[in-house]
């Protein structure tokens, strides 16, 4: 179990959690980044609207990734062709072995 001590935006608080500290560590790092990359951009200047933001855009990557992944696993259609046969060669052994 670890704990984070999280900085940022103006406030300061701390957590625990099932994972390791090194892991949430890096975790807080990467937020901390896409936090300073929306500040450097200027567009927002409330610490509310920043974090809202950044929780978006890791939505928003966690949701290509998973997609990726889920397309990925799709069988493609080779691997449906080969099924196919494999299928139809399987219904012609059995056919042959119960003559």
């Amino acid at each position: 179990m670890g704990t984070l001590k999280i900085e940022l935006l103006g406030t300061s608080f701390s957590i625990k959690a099932s994972e390791d500290d090194d892991y949430l560590k890096k975790l807080l790092g990467y937020y901390k980044n896409i936090v300073d990359e929306i500040q450097k951009s200027g567009m927002l200047k409330s610490e509310l609207h920043i974090s809202i933001l950044a929780g978006i855009m890791l939505c928003d990557e966690l949701y290509k990734e998973k997609s990726k992944s889920a397309v990925s696993q799709k069988p493609s259609p080779s691997n449906e062709k080969a099924e196919k046969l494999a299928s139809e060669m399987i219904k012609k052994l059995d056919q042959v072995l119960k003559a």
